[in-house]
């Protein structure tokens, strides 16, 4: 039997409801980090940790990891694991990028080898945890890559502030990840609204 024109309308309505409903369901985790012993609060990241029995797909967005002026753009870079990086050069010299292993383990270990100005190489990092990137070409330059189990993560501007958007609401594990200071844990729930977590990160 064949739906009236009126049911069809009431039908598409009641969906589009429940569609804006569910968006309006998402929510935000923002605050501050503050440091004790470290130089700056600036490029620590933070993210919501492994949760159980929840599994992401790989993000099809490539970010790009730059090397201009003889440093790596941005200092600290957060991806969810399964995201794969592009490595660009633009400065006018060769550059080379690797990494001597990923949180310690020396076997996730990688050279992507040494390439000119203007040209990328691409790499897939799917194991959780922190790659320190460094050019074997130039000693004095360094990077990070922290590799999240989430979608869900930021990093820090210079005052310390961050934000972390489109978070489903439930209870989860917000952890924090600096250069030169400890890792932190701390609780969080997060409902349809904004919920404020502000961290300290110690030496």
């Amino acid at each position: 039997m064949k739906l009236s024109l009126f049911a069809i309308k009431a039908v598409t309505a009641s969906t589009a409801v429940l569609l804006l409903a569910g968006a309006g369901f998402a929510g935000e985790i923002k605050g501050k980090v503050s440091v004790q012993g470290l130089k700056s609060a600036e490029n620590i990241a933070v993210y919501v940790d492994t949760i159980p029995d929840k599994k992401f797909d790989p993000p099809t967005t490539k970010p790009v990891m730059d090397q201009t002026r003889m440093t790596f753009v941005p200092r600290v870079m957060v991806v969810q694991a399964g995201t794969t990086v592009e490595f660009l050069n633009s400065d006018p010299v060769g550059h080379n990028v690797y990494w001597p292993s990923i949180s310690g383990n020396k076997k996730l270990s990688h050279n992507l080898g040494t390439w000119p100005k203007g040209e990328k190489k691409s790499f897939q990092f799917n194991d959780v945890g922190i790659a320190s990137l460094l050019c074997n070409v130039h000693p004095e330059m360094s990077g990070y890559i922290v590799v999240s189990p989430t979608p869900y993560f930021a990093v820090t501007d210079k005052s310390g502030n961050y934000e972390i958007k489109d978070v489903p609401p439930g209870k989860y594990t917000l952890k924090s990840w600096s250069e030169d200071g400890k890792v932190t844990t701390q609780a969080v729930e997060v409902g349809a609204g904004t919920v404020t977590a502000d961290l300290t990160v110690k030496k």
